[in-house]
């Protein structure tokens, strides 16, 4: 069975999620900070009257917080009917790949970046690792946010 898959840029990676959770891409809009949630949550947009929680994926995966800039997108997700924000450094195209191109992540000390990876897929000569969004939904600061 093949999935398709967004592919984006962060931190000079490029990763990819499911395309069937994705609702919308969005030109970059600073967030309004919220108090005592946790670094990789920036804060919170205004998303035509829903306030959408915005996560900084790339401190979430232990690479260091993002310096935002114009140039940057919202990936607007919806996670187990809620809608969250992912920060990217610019969305690339969309891929679709089979079973067979799908890896399980090489295991190791269950650092936050492994936790988050559901798979690693290879397309011509990039290696894409596969966002497992429903880990990213389970993060308890977002429920707080959202």
């Amino acid at each position: 069975m093949n999935r398709q898959l967004i592919t984006f840029q962060i931190n000079g990676q490029t990763l990819g999620m499911d395309i069937m959770a994705i609702r919308e891409i969005r030109a970059w809009s600073p967030a309004t900070p919220l108090p005592n949630v946790d670094a990789h949550v920036r804060g919170v947009v205004n998303l035509r009257g829903v306030v959408l929680p915005v996560i900084d994926l790339k401190s979430k995966l232990g690479w260091g917080a993002t310096e935002t800039d114009e140039r940057h997108v919202i990936i607007v997700t919806s996670i187990n009917d809620q809608l969250q924000g992912i920060i990217a450094d610019a969305v690339n195209d969309i891929v679709t790949v089979s079973q067979d191109q799908l890896q399980p992540p090489p295991s190791s000390n269950e650092s936050q970046t492994q936790t988050m990876l559901e798979a690693l897929a290879t397309v011509d000569d990039r290696v894409i690792s596969v966002i497992a969004l429903d880990r990213l939904a389970n993060t308890p600061a977002l429920a707080d946010a959202a």
